[in-house]
């Protein structure tokens, strides 16, 4: 398709999003405000609060609402000490998903001028953690000790390398030992977990092979399950936003993040989402579903590549769509007149057997975090887009 034809198949396809249904203001603002009004959306240290303002924090500031933004750095703030403790965190524990709250701290830190110590001091020992981690005999770190030993998972790469990536842009950009760890991370997730058919990738795999879903020579799960998938692919699109262009590590994330959008586009169903289990055969099997975060997920991710130069435009259309679903399918309008988030699986896990049958009895979960926090991601991309 040439230029000029393709910028009008994406304004054709912009617009139809905000003619139907027809929004009164910008849903990242909106769907920001609506969950600040929910009592039970209080800060803490797990990821799923830290994914949700992050949305917040970037609703803020594409559309410069101090008043917005002030909230979601209180938030923050309220969660390191003056002395730079981060309240509540055992650094003797080791979970991948506590890493996550570095991105929150890192980009207030940056963005008030780089001044607030106690920011530095919490980030530092986050840091600090990662070179005791517990790790595979490859050299990747564990989902979580003791619970999943020689275990990694995509959903960890997003909670752990987005962190180590920024935090060495920021503080080490020369220390190309740690470049070097982070690309090994992906590395490993890609030769234990990739399908070289459908180019998707197993939610996760242990190299001890002793769960009793790893396969026997790979040692990877079963099953593509859709969130995991969604944590990876925003994982690499953030990582290579900082990753050095002149080390090796940047040309294979750059080649993992093409193949994965072009497996993401041949398994996008004709509805514009993306199922929840994605390997063959289940997308359409019974009880299986399009699933809400992972849509979200995966469109901010393509389009947040597409703006930075990672991947072509001629993905826009494939995001638009599976923008334009989220808004008539999962964005609920309470008689209040503020959104609710619907259609998001509540949990997914490789603590158990890993089954089709698992995954598919998890319930779903409204309001959840993990999926209206991507869908404020993806909207501030196409609210940029419209400017």
């Amino acid at each position: 398709m040439h230029l000029p034809a393709l910028a009008l198949a994406i304004l054709t396809c912009t617009t139809n999003i905000l003619a139907a249904p027809a929004a009164t203001q910008p849903y990242s603002t909106w769907m920001a405000t609506s969950f600040l009004s929910k009592p039970q959306r209080k800060i803490d240290r797990h990821y799923v609060a830290n994914v949700l303002y992050e949305g917040i924090q970037k609703a803020a500031t594409l559309h410069q609402n101090s008043s917005l933004l002030a909230t979601a750095s209180s938030a923050i703030s309220s969660l390191v000490a003056e002395n730079g403790t981060l309240l509540g965190w055992d650094p003797n524990y080791y979970s991948l998903d506590d890493i996550r709250v570095g991105n929150n701290i890192l980009y207030f830190w940056d963005s008030e001028g780089r001044k607030a110590t106690k920011y530095q001091k919490a980030v530092a020992a986050l840091r600090e953690q990662l070179n005791q981690y517990p790790r595979t005999p490859s050299g990747g770190f564990w989902h979580r000790n003791p619970s999943y030993k020689n275990q990694m998972w995509l959903d960890g790469i997003y909670m752990a390398e987005t962190f180590y990536a920024t935090y060495t842009s920021y503080f080490e950009p020369e220390n190309t030992t740690a470049w070097e760890d982070i690309a090994r991370q992906f590395d490993l997730i890609e030769t234990h977990c990739r399908n070289k058919t459908s180019g998707l990738l197993a939610h996760g795999y242990d190299e001890s092979k002793k769960a009793v879903w790893a396969d026997p020579v790979t040692g990877a799960s079963p099953h593509v399950w859709d969130r995991a998938v969604g944590w990876y692919f925003m994982a690499l699109v953030e990582v290579l936003q900082v990753y050095p262009q002149k080390l090796a590590g940047y040309a294979r994330l750059e080649n993992y993040l093409t193949a994965l959008a072009a497996a993401l586009k041949k398994a996008q169903d004709a509805s514009g989402g993306w199922w929840l289990i994605m390997d063959e055969p289940y997308p359409g099997m019974e009880s299986n579903y399009i699933e809400s975060s992972a849509t979200a997920m995966f469109t901010y991710g393509y389009l947040k590549a597409i703006r930075t130069g990672l991947l072509e435009a001629s993905y826009q259309e494939t995001a638009l769509r599976a923008y334009n679903l989220m808004v008539e399918k999962f964005v609920k309008r309470d008689a209040n007149g503020t959104l609710s988030w619907e259609g998001t699986v509540e949990v997914g896990s490789l603590d158990g057997d890993g089954s089709y049958e698992y995954y598919i009895g998890v319930p779903l979960s409204e309001n959840d975090g993990k999926g209206a926090g991507p869908f404020m991601f993806a909207s501030t991309e196409v609210e940029a887009l419209q400017k």
